[in-house]
């Protein structure tokens, strides 16, 4: 089901969802199920699977020089969303990314979940590889956000990428984008980040799932923003519990978002990661029942693949 009809048949309720991250290159899917069982009494009703793109080490020659090998740190996201689906009944989202892959392998991606019956796809640039300054897109890829969606919505029209192709099956994919509500680290200002955020949603992005934050103000604040623009589909908001001590300089760095000072003092004095735990789940329960009571459509978690936080605060919610 897409995650708009989700909404639809919701009548107002808000839903449930989450974010998991695929194991480590040579790791079991054990890992996973580990990270998805203790939140199945909430329902859910998607789980989103992070993919993250290649990045390579240099080395050294026996001989003297350097070698570029490609590695891959957390591949199989779309055989995750087809295990998930298939044991536990619940829709998935695969993260599609333009950073590392050619238009084809993007598109034999989606041929893939098109034949899984996987019919949304979150559509983000990714980010750098962590040897470059800057992002840097495939020579044959997709050079941003709006070129991969165009890709996807290309596809839901039947149109592949060799134009002799004739009677060809139409994908049904509900394209997700990512919004911030604390901009973009690579956008200007806030307003050349909602503009771009408008042309994804105007060239047919369904709907917005934004960063993580931890001052709902700023939410509010951002969905006010983009209404404003005439952007009408839903937003839903992600949230993270905090819990160790060091997601106080992690997490800013990482994602490039504030921690309150209340929050922050408040993780500041626990005397271990068990009292950071019950601060971070505190916290993110008196968000989620003040976005509840906004009326957001899906309270969406990023766990981290990691379930107990998540799960103490739904205890409380749902």
């Amino acid at each position: 089901m897409k995650i708009t009809e989700h909404i639809e048949k919701s009548n107002g309720k808000t839903l449930f969802s989450f974010e998991i991250l695929p194991p480590e290159k040579g790791q079991g899917i054990d890992g996973i199920y580990h990270g998805i069982e203790p939140l199945l009494d909430f329902s859910p009703s998607f789980i989103d699977v992070t993919y993250h793109r290649e990045d390579y080490v240099l080395r050294k020659r026996s001989g003297g020089g350097f070698d570029k090998v490609i590695t891959r740190k957390r591949p199989g996201t779309v055989a995750i969303c087809a295990a998930i689906t298939s044991k536990y009944k619940v829709d998935t989202v695969p993260h599609i990314i333009c950073g590392g892959f050619s238009k084809e392998e993007t598109e034999n991606a989606l041929i893939e979940l098109s034949f899984l019956g996987i019919d949304n796809v979150l559509a983000l640039r990714g980010d750098n590889m962590k040897s470059e300054p800057r992002f840097t897109p495939e020579p044959d890829g997709n050079q941003n956000t709006l070129e991969l969606i165009e890709q996807m919505l290309d596809m839901n029209q039947g149109k592949y990428m060799d134009e002799d192709l004739e009677n060809t099956a139409k994908s049904n994919f509900c394209v997700g984008v990512a919004g911030y509500p604390e901009k973009h680290h690579e956008a200007p200002n806030l307003k050349k980040d909602l503009e771009f955020l408008k042309k994804k949603v105007d060239l047919g992005a369904e709907y917005i799932v934004t960063q993580m934050f931890f001052n709902n103000a700023k939410f509010f604040d951002f969905v006010d923003k983009v209404r404003a623009m005439g952007i009408n589909v839903p937003i839903i908001p992600g949230l993270k519990p905090l819990t160790t001590k060091s997601q106080l300089s992690l997490l800013p760095k990482s994602f490039h978002i504030d921690i309150p000072e209340d929050l922050a003092e408040a993780v500041e004095n626990c005397n271990n990661n068990a009292a950071v735990m019950e601060v971070g789940v505190e916290w993110a329960i008196q968000q989620c029942k003040e976005l509840k009571a906004a009326g957001v459509p899906i309270l969406h978690f990023y766990t981290m693949s990691k379930a107990k936080a998540t799960a103490a605060i739904c205890k409380h919610i749902f």
